[in-house]
C-alpha cells in the first residue's frame, strides 16, 4: 500500500459520502477533514478490496475482522460503494465475491448492515447468499431523516 493507493482510495470514499450519505454510518464533513495518513491508516488497519477499470479506481468494499475471542468468527462488510458509471456492469458482484474468496477459511460469518431503501444492494447481497436477519429503525439520520438498515449476514461455516 502507498500513498498514491490511499490517494485513490481517498476520492472514492469522499465520493461515496458527498453522493449516497445516507449509506455510510461516516460523513463527508469529516472524513473530508482527514489527512492522507488517515486513509493510509484506515486501509492498512482492514482489509479493503478495490475494483479497477484500466488505471481508475471504481468500487471499493471493507473487511473487518472482529478481534474479541468470542468474536473472531465473525467479520463486517463495510464502506462498499461503485460509482455510478461502473454500476450494473458486475463490478459491484466481483467485489463482494472477492471479498467473499478472501475471507473464507479466515471466518465464518460476514455481516453487514444496509439501508432498506438500496434495493439494487440489498438484491446483490441476497444474490450471493447474504440472509436479512434482522431491522434497526432509525439507525442513521441525515439532515434531520431516519434511514432504517436492514441486518443481512452469509454463513461460510461447513
Amino acid at each position: 500500500m502507498t500513498p498514491a493507493d490511499a490517494a485513490l482510495y481517498r476520492d472514492v470514499r469522499l465520493e461515496g459520502l458527498r453522493c449516497n450519505p445516507e449509506a455510510f454510518g461516516s460523513t463527508f464533513e469529516r472524513e473530508n477533514a482527514k489527512s492522507l495518513a488517515w486513509f493510509e491508516e484506515r486501509i492498512a488497519s482492514s482489509d479493503v478490496f478495490g475494483a479497477f477499470a484500466g488505471e481508475e479506481l471504481v468500487g471499493v468494499a471493507g473487511l473487518l475482522p472482529h478481534q474479541g475471542q468470542k468474536e473472531r468468527h465473525k467479520a463486517f462488510l463495510w464502506g462498499m460503494y461503485v460509482r455510478p458509471g461502473a454500476r450494473k456492469t458486475g463490478v459491484g458482484r466481483r467485489l463482494i465475491e472477492t471479498l467473499i474468496d478472501a475471507a473464507r477459511g479466515r471466518v465464518e460469518l460476514i455481516q453487514l448492515s444496509v439501508v432498506s431503501d438500496n434495493e439494487g444492494a440489498r438484491r446483490l447481497y441476497a444474490s450471493l447468499g447474504f440472509v436479512e436477519y434482522g431491522l434497526e429503525k432509525k439507525s442513521l439520520k441525515q439532515d434531520g431523516r431516519y434511514y432504517d438498515e436492514i441486518l443481512m449476514a452469509k454463513d461460510l461455516g461447513s
